[in-house]
């Protein structure tokens, strides 16, 4: 990722490790309030977006532009409230964008069939699975045949419009036709601010203090 940041006249500061448990995040938080960046970006799964966030308000540690991964699947807005206010979040898939299939309809669709399923709001990580079984539901047919040469061919040639996105494989298999969306808590709810194409709100920059 600093390869990418570089080119753009972007000055990295810091580039530390986390700690491995994620319990503990102040010796990096603490050079992060000493060093005073524009933007800060987390990578710490579930754990380290909880983390991150509840020491941050603890240390009195600011950033103009807070961003991190996992905030959905960590609840940061539903567990930490106003201390989670403002932070972007990269999210593979959001109930508000406009895909759609004939299995599940609309992606608020499947948001409201999982909540009356299972009594909690559908993570992304439920979606995604929905969508690899459509996935593979999709090659068996086209194959015919549940040779395993045969369905993985398939697989590979899949080109598929789902509730999830569109899903399309490059050769390593990653999916190269659906882009993240990019969203921020904004009075406690996961607003897409970009791409402008699924964008329902307008960015806070920079974040506020709460």
């Amino acid at each position: 990722m600093l390869d990418d940041v570089r080119p753009q006249g972007m000055m990295v500061v810091i580039d530390d490790q986390l700690p491995p448990e994620l319990n503990d995040m102040s010796v990096t938080l603490t050079k992060v309030k000493a060093l005073k960046p524009d933007l800060l970006i987390i990578s710490g799964h579930e754990k380290g977006a909880l983390t991150a966030i509840s020491q941050m308000k603890a240390l009195q540690v600011y950033v103009p532009i807070l961003a991190m991964t996992h905030c959905d699947s960590a609840q940061i807005a539903e567990k930490l409230g106003k201390a989670a206010e403002h932070v972007f979040c990269a999210h593979q898939w959001h109930r508000s964008l406009g895909y759609k299939d004939e299995i599940f309809g609309t992606a608020a669709d499947f948001a409201q069939q999982f909540e009356k399923a299972y009594a909690y709001e559908a993570p992304y990580q439920a979606a995604q699975s929905a969508a690899a079984v459509q996935v593979f539901a999709d090659a068996f047919k086209r194959a015919q045949n549940l040779d395993r040469e045969k369905v993985r061919n398939a697989i590979a040639a899949t080109e598929l419009e789902t509730f999830y996105g569109p899903i399309k494989f490059d050769e390593s298999g990653r999916n190269i036709a659906k882009p993240v969306v990019l969203t921020q808590v904004q009075g406690g709810k996961y607003v897409v601010v970009s791409p402008a194409k699924w964008a329902t709100g307008t960015p806070v920059v920079p974040r506020l203090l709460q």
